[in-house]
């Protein structure tokens, strides 16, 4: 009787400590659980900041800026613009898929980052090494000419352009810019040779126009809004599948002639590759509060720009598609870098 009972007393040990490990277990996970609700909860405790790859001014900065200072507000801590020029963007984008994925270093991306892979090597992969969070605003572009071109809508521009082959030109704000590939895909469309003619900035080929230096540019309707008002260019079509709430006078290409057509530029938030799934959820959900209160459509609609969100994975099928878009068009037209 005494082995036996010491037996069952020695036999309940190995069940007792499985018990506790159990136990023990139990309680690890409910620790971990509870701080990570805690840490996603807690995001952010520290500035933000948001590198802009354009110089201060432009439309991808002026976008940034605005959704900034709303962004503090509505996340409790500042978000800081960051300018970081140079590249087409490429700079700044970067710094940021170099960067940790915590959450406090993002990007506002434009379209040049979706079509600088067609154009040279670069030293990360946008699909690869980013995240995305959000798209935040469509830019749809303005085709401007000069007073002395004898084109009023895209039908006449066609004509008159095959007439003179080569001889009338375009500026943008350079190769593979947003201002750019509107006209390359114009020409192939409508089987035209409007030669291109870049320039440092999108400002710099609109007063091109404006001075007659260049027959016409290709522009944000933003830069384009003052001079259409006086009368020093006149706009002949919108890039865009609708016409922009700023120039609702103006037609797109694709009620002009050219069905299909359609080459919008574009904004959109990133952060470094492995970002938190609940950082992303909250930053996503922050943008679009933000990009989709009235206030914040009334100003974006009065500078040409349409406010425009969704999921992160509806954004990085966006991304998906643009890149490899790019690149046909890229192919195509036998667009070369700088």
């Amino acid at each position: 009787m005494d082995q036996g009972h010491q037996g069952s007393q020695y036999s309940s040990v190995p069940n007792m400590r499985r018990r506790l490990f159990r136990v023990c277990a139990a309680l690890v996970a409910c620790f971990n659980v509870s701080a990570l609700d805690a840490f996603a909860q807690s995001y952010p405790v520290k500035p933000i900041r948001m590198l802009v790859g354009f110089a201060p001014g432009g439309s991808t900065d002026v976008v940034a800026r605005n959704m900034a200072q709303k962004l503090s507000e509505n996340l409790g801590q500042n978000v800081i613009v960051e300018n970081r020029p140079g590249a087409s963007g490429a700079l700044a984008t970067e710094r940021v898929a170099t960067s940790p994925a915590d959450g406090y270093t993002l990007l506002m991306m434009s379209i040049s980052d979706t079509v600088l892979p067609a154009l040279r090597k670069l030293p990360y992969d946008v699909e690869r090494d980013l995240t995305p969070v959000s798209l935040t605003t469509i830019l749809p572009i303005v085709l401007l000419v000069h007073p002395s071109v004898p084109a009023r809508n895209i039908k006449e521009l066609t004509a008159l352009a095959r007439s003179r082959p080569g001889k009338l030109n375009y500026g943008s704000a350079g190769i593979g810019s947003a201002s750019h590939l509107p006209g390359e895909l114009f020409n192939l469309m409508a089987k035209v040779n409007i030669v291109h003619v870049p320039y440092k900035g999108g400002m710099e080929g609109v007063v091109a126009a404006v001075s007659g230096q260049v027959d016409m540019s290709y522009a944000s309707i933003t830069a384009g809004l003052p001079l259409l008002a006086n009368g020093k260019l006149r706009a002949l079509a919108v890039t865009s599948t609708k016409r922009a709430s700023a120039l609702p006078a103006v037609p797109t290409f694709d009620e002009s002639g050219l069905p299909g057509y359609e080459r919008s530029g574009w904004n959109g938030v990133l952060a470094p590759a492995g970002l938190r799934k609940d950082i992303v959820a909250t930053l996503n959900a922050a943008i679009g509060k933000v990009m989709n209160a009235r206030e914040m459509k009334e100003w974006l609609n009065k500078q040409g720009l349409e406010s425009q969100t969704g999921t992160p994975e509806q954004f990085s099928a966006f991304i998906q598609r643009e890149v490899a878009q790019n690149a046909r068009l890229i192919k195509l037209t036998g667009t070369k870098a700088e």
